[in-house]
């Protein structure tokens, strides 16, 4: 259906078939004005002033030819053209079409009257063919945005089909992994990546992400010397909007082999640095061994059961390193007990006592400093509190003991009763545990006992 009032330029030198197109649209004036013109030159001036949304036009005019009036002979976007001969000739037909008219009509009284529908329809086709034009035109501007930015940057840009294989590589490829961009177009781009790397490109190829999601993913890459670099990707589907179908994959890739190296160099430094830290805690501890003869091996021992009970109480990976550090570390104030005191072979006396129970403040004081020990203070500080509130150095009680400590506080004294020492034998460990299940509630978080002798009844 025509718009309301459009104006529809007739180029005809003969009046009485003026006249007869003129009024067969006499019965749509509401929707179509008609402006009559005899020559080229006129039709021109009307052009350049109104823009006639269709022209209608006498293929043979005093001044020339009407396909004149196509620009260029191309031009889908300029007003379309029906044109009228009074000779029917198919070369003129087809020349007409060729240059870009949308109709072309042999001159009569049935087709003359019938050009309001001529009309209609030439309208509805110049649209659907302007529409396209635009569509095509945006595109290959949209290509061409693209194409300047994947060929001017650094990155290496690539559309690939859904199996990977390679649509467009942008220049960038040859400085980042050694081949032109004709050396990739058409191949599979899995083929150039490491085999322990493929799996994970495979997964996200086949999934479906929701929206415009984007990957990044960091893998290993063949360089064309036969090296493998790290690149790192940016990557998304491009799905079909009517059927939701993934159509292509494009992707931003750059080398991050520098920074993959730079990261494991870090990590190996920390390694070796969390390395020295565990080497010089178990100096400290065989120092203690060394002055403390008595408790020879008990440090060991406490640990390795600790972490078996923690590991039971489902403490994570990182909870176990505080924990195994603690446990090394809970005797280590005695370093700054006095010789007389620590290995007097008899019973102290209640000086003694009182400087021998500072121990865990003074390893609170050496260790508190260094601050990687500082989530493994629970157990040297707190391991001799008690449930009840009877231990010491600060008399806590109850949930106010951190956990670790808690925990500790049983294996520490199973240890020390199924041990033996220089004034007395080791208990049986099922007097051992009798005695520990009498001090639940009292010395010992009820809770934690029964976890505690589920593990060591496992032990033997």
């Amino acid at each position: 259906m025509l718009e309301n009032a459009i104006t529809i330029l007739l180029i005809e030198d003969e009046d009485p078939h003026a006249e007869l197109i003129q009024r067969a649209f006499e019965e749509r004036r509401d929707r179509a004005r008609i402006f009559r013109v005899k020559s080229l030159l006129e039709a021109r001036t009307f052009i350049e002033k109104h823009e006639p949304a269709l022209i209608i036009a006498d293929w043979r005019l005093p001044d020339g030819e009407s396909m004149e009036l196509l620009p260029d002979h191309h031009d889908p976007l300029s007003a379309p053209i029906i044109l009228m001969t009074s000779y029917g000739n198919e070369k003129i037909a087809v020349e007409a079409l060729k240059s870009g008219a949308l109709d072309y009509v042999v001159k009569s009284p049935e087709s003359m009257m019938d050009m309001p529908h001529l009309a209609e329809r030439a309208i509805e086709q110049w649209a659907a063919r302007a529409e396209r034009a635009r569509m095509q035109k945006a595109l290959l501007e949209s290509e061409a945005q693209f194409r300047l930015m994947a060929e001017n940057a650094s990155d290496m840009i690539s559309r690939h089909t859904t199996e990977g294989v390679f649509l467009y590589v942008s220049p960038a490829c040859e400085s980042l992994i050694g081949y032109r961009p004709e050396d990739l177009i058409g191949k599979s781009s899995i083929d150039f990546i490491h085999a322990d790397d493929r799996p994970q490109i495979i997964r996200l190829m086949r999934t479906k992400p929701p929206g415009l999601v984007v990957y990044s993913i960091t893998y290993r890459a063949l360089h064309k010397n036969g090296q493998y670099i790290w690149l790192e990707s940016s990557a998304r589907a491009i799905t079909d909007k009517a059927t939701g179908s993934i159509i292509e994959i494009q992707a931003a890739s750059r080398d991050i082999t520098e920074r993959k190296h730079a990261e494991k160099a870090l990590q190996t430094a920390h390694n070796n640095l969390q390395e020295a830290y565990e080497r010089t805690i178990e100096g400290w501890v065989h120092a203690l061994d060394l002055r403390d003869r008595e408790t020879e091996g008990h440090t060991q021992r406490v640990t390795e059961l600790t972490l078996k009970v923690a590991r039971a109480l489902g403490f994570s990976d990182e909870e176990f390193i505080h924990i195994r550090r603690g446990a090394l570390l809970h005797d280590m104030g005695k370093m700054a007990i006095p010789d007389e005191i620590l290995q007097k072979p008899g019973p102290l006396n209640e000086a003694e006592w009182k400087e021998m129970r500072r121990h865990p403040i003074y390893a609170y004081e050496m260790l508190s400093p260094i601050s990687y020990l500082h989530d493994a203070l629970d157990i040297p500080f707190c391991h001799h509190e008690r449930w009840d509130g009877s231990g010491y150095p600060r008399g806590l009680k109850g949930e106010e003991i951190p956990l670790v400590a808690r925990l500790f506080a049983i294996v520490d004294v199973w240890d020390a009763l199924c041990s033996d020492r220089p004034y007395r034998k080791r208990l049986p460990r099922a007097e051992v545990a009798e005695y520990i299940r009498e001090n639940s509630g009292k010395l010992f978080d009820p809770k934690l006992i029964n976890v505690f002798l589920s593990v060591i009844e496992k032990e033997i």
